[in-house]
């Protein structure tokens, strides 16, 4: 479908719906083929159905757990087990499924029905016997399936049967081999897995006893806090320390006297023995100081005052040393020889005594606390140097350690295993438990509806393959877009197939020469709305492009004959005559012209006869006029080289004569394909129309075509004998076949 934009050219418009839409284009098209093979197939369903044997099918449940899991919650496994088969998944029940449809079980069951079905194979039984695990609810239960089907109800039945007793000694068998298998392999390995644990034992007894250790890494955690500990306790003695050195310095000044002198005078000023012979000294001197102001040395008072001072000095020192030990006394007498500094040692107040008692305090404080930080730095010390050698002693521990727990797991998991196998095989394992006992076959087949169906199904799909196939090989173009694939050319139009078999009366005859009726053809498009309405578009897709180039003269040509080219030729002249256009329409098809027959016309003179001669013949002889809007010029007699003519100079003078006259010279040209004449007759005109019809022309002649038109000046194409072209105008149809009676008379 052809529409314009706001230049005036024209637009294609795709009317495929593409994916399905082509694909349902394509199954329309080869419906026969799709037909055929679906009923070939539906036909050998149904004679398969009706000459199969009739088919019984048994059917028994069984739970079974696997014979190397052998837990019976079904969550987990009994302690053992693992030691069972320590190489097969334990829920792996498709590899359980698999072992029950081995050759060697089947085996047992066939040679168990042996008398009564000598004939029974493997073969046979491994082909009619399906087992599947049972799934509710998307979860996996431990219930398996088991289905036969043969010919015969009672064979089924017991053939499943049969199958069942294999299975239940196969699993009695393969549960006390694998249990007895596992059970050896734990008695082989309890005495090695003793013999490490002793050793690691030993290995770590003598770790603990070489570096008198029990738990490295916990002592260490407590030299650490040791370390810890100390260092904040020195921090702590710093500290006080400082605050003592402090409060020593200001009663030293306060004193004015050192310790060990603030030392002896407070013990003899609180020595009472010492303090009466101070004041009793202290008499004797002011007594002397008295007798001296009067008397002179020589006086005998003075002398035993002298005399009595001096032992009282005497016994004042041996006191001194009594309170004070030989070495204070000592170092007493050397601070003060005189008597004043005996006097003042030993003479203090309460004051002094207090300050004198306070700085010995502080000494004493300051001496404790420097010898507990030189204890404590030594253990610091000591402690530091233990603490290096735990990182080693430690990487050894830790790999000791674990080595003993891990060997002593492993003896104690052996000895349960081994402990539970035994009770495991004592018990004698567990059954198969069959839920549902095989019963009578029924009958499952052959099911006509089904097998119908399934026929129906892939006659379906077989028959649209065939069918896609056969349009994959065909050359044909079956499509106004696949026409347009072909072409870099816009699409002027389609015009519908025309309806065979409906030929009417016609409405109004055209006043050539003899009065005859119309072709069928032009009757068919007299009388059928969408034929002429596709032709009113594409003549007016013509004049949309004319009104950008003057298109005087047009050839409508086609790949190859047959393909409705004349069709096309006098519908456009149809057309144009319609719209009040002077339209000449030849034919120069010169080898098998065909105009003149289908508008029913004399071909006495023609295109032919005014090509031939040289001498000026009036218009008449040769063009037949209707005395409306549209003259006609057949090809006349069939000349001997038509190429000749079409290509001389004379075609070209009577073209340049009739654009003078005419509105619109439209040529009816022979095929391009074999041979020249479509070419030499293009040529001579301003413009190409090409037309193609759908699903007759082939897409190499297609590409053939177009490579001879590439130097011509090409239009458009024109899809012709499309299927699916429908304009929907109602009722201006009607009324617009009256408007032809206007145009060309009655």
């Amino acid at each position: 479908m052809v529409r314009v934009n706001e230049s005036n050219m024209p637009m294609i418009v795709e009317e495929s719906d593409g994916g399905y839409g082509q694909l349902l284009a394509v199954l329309m098209r080869r419906r026969y083929w799709l037909l055929g093979v679906m009923g070939a197939v539906l036909t050998i369903a149904t004679v398969f159905t009706l000459i199969s044997k009739p088919t019984y099918q048994s059917e028994m449940q069984l739970l079974i757990e696997p014979n190397y899991q052998g837990k019976k919650d079904g969550t987990t496994p009994r302690q053992g087990e693992q030691y069972a088969d320590s190489g097969v998944t334990i829920d792996d029940y498709a590899t359980q499924i698999n072992v029950m449809r081995s050759s060697l079980l089947i085996q047992r069951a066939v040679d168990i029905l042996r008398s009564e079905y000598p004939t029974l194979t493997v073969a046979e039984v491994k082909k009619n016997l399906v087992l599947k695990q049972v799934v509710e609810e998307k979860a996996n239960t431990k219930i398996v399936e088991a289905t036969y089907t043969a010919n015969d109800p009672i064979k089924a039945q017991k053939v499943l049967k049969a199958v069942h007793t294999v299975y239940q000694i196969y699993n009695r068998e393969q549960q006390e081999q694998r249990l007895k298998k596992g059970l050896k392999f734990i008695n082989e390995q309890i005495p090695a897995v003793t013999k490490t644990v002793d050793q690691a034992e030993n290995k770590l007894e003598e770790f603990r006893k070489n570096n008198n250790l029990i738990d490295p890494e916990q002592q260490a955690a407590t030299v650490n806090n040791s370390l810890n500990a100390i260092a904040q306790e020195r921090e702590v003695i710093r500290a006080q320390y400082n605050d003592l050195q402090a409060r020593y310095g200001q009663l030293q000044q306060q004193l004015a006297r050192s310790p060990q002198q603030a030392l002896v005078a407070s013990r003899l000023s609180q020595s009472s023995r010492y303090q009466t012979l101070l004041n009793e000294l202290q008499r004797t001197e002011l007594a002397l100081s008295q007798r001296r102001v009067v008397f002179t040395d020589e006086d005998p008072n003075v002398k035993k005052l002298l005399e009595q001072r001096q032992n009282l000095l005497s016994m004042m020192k041996q006191e001194g040393g009594r309170v004070l030990g030989e070495g204070q006394a000592s170092q007493a007498a050397a601070a003060g020889n005189a008597a004043d500094g005996i006097l003042q040692q030993g003479q203090l107040g309460a004051l002094d005594l207090n300050l004198a008692g306070q700085l010995i305090e502080v000494q004493t404080n300051m001496n404790a606390m420097r010898a507990r930080d030189n204890s404590l730095a030594q253990t610091q010390q000591k402690l530091r140097s233990d603490l290096k050698r735990f990182p080693v002693l430690l990487a050894e521990y830790n790999r000791l350690v674990p080595f003993v727990q891990i060997n002593r797991d492993k003896l104690q998991q052996l000895l349960r295993a081994q402990q539970e196998l035994s009770l495991e095989i004592a018990r004698g394992g567990f059954d198969w438990q069959a839920l549902e006992e095989p019963r009578l076959g029924l009958k499952v087949g052959p099911n006509l509806k089904l097998n119908l169906l399934l026929g129906l199904v892939a006659g379906l799909m077989l028959g649209s393959l065939a069918a896609f196939l056969r349009d994959a090989v065909d050359d044909s173009v079956h499509s106004s877009e696949d026409l347009e694939r072909q072409f870099e050319l816009p699409l002027l139009g389609m015009t519908p197939e025309m309806p065979r078999g409906r030929v009417a009366q016609p409405e109004v005859s055209l006043p050539f020469g003899k009065p005859l009726h119309l072709s069928p053809w032009t009757v068919q498009v007299r009388n059928w709305p969408p034929s002429w309405e596709s032709l009113d578009l594409i003549y007016r897709n013509l004049q949309l492009m004319n009104e950008m180039a003057a298109f005087k003269s047009l050839v409508v040509t086609s790949a190859v004959a047959g393909e409705g080219k004349s069709t096309l030729a006098l519908g456009l002249a149809l057309s144009a005559a319609r719209l009040h256009q002077r339209v000449l329409l030849i034919d120069t098809d010169l080898r098998r012209p065909s105009l003149h027959q289908i508008l029913n016309l004399p071909n006495d003179y023609g295109l032919s006869t005014l090509l031939s001669s040289d001498a000026t013949l009036p218009m008449h002889n040769a063009i037949q006029s209707s005395g409306s809007y549209i003259d006609i010029l057949t090809a006349g007699p069939q000349p001997e080289d038509p190429a000749n003519l079409l290509s001389s100079q004379r075609m070209r003078e009577l073209m340049a004569g009739f654009e003078q006259n005419y509105d619109l010279i439209l040529l009816d040209a022979p095929p391009l394909l074999g041979m020249v004449d479509a070419m030499i007759a293009a040529s001579c005109c301003t413009g190409v129309v090409l037309v193609s019809r759908v699903g007759m022309v082939k897409k190499t002649e297609l590409v053939q075509a177009n490579a001879m038109l590439r130097k011509l000046n090409v239009i458009g194409v024109v899809a012709n004998g499309v299927s699916n072209v429908s304009y929907g105008y109602g009722a201006y149809s009607r009324e617009q076949g009256v408007e032809l009676k206007k145009v060309w008379g009655s």
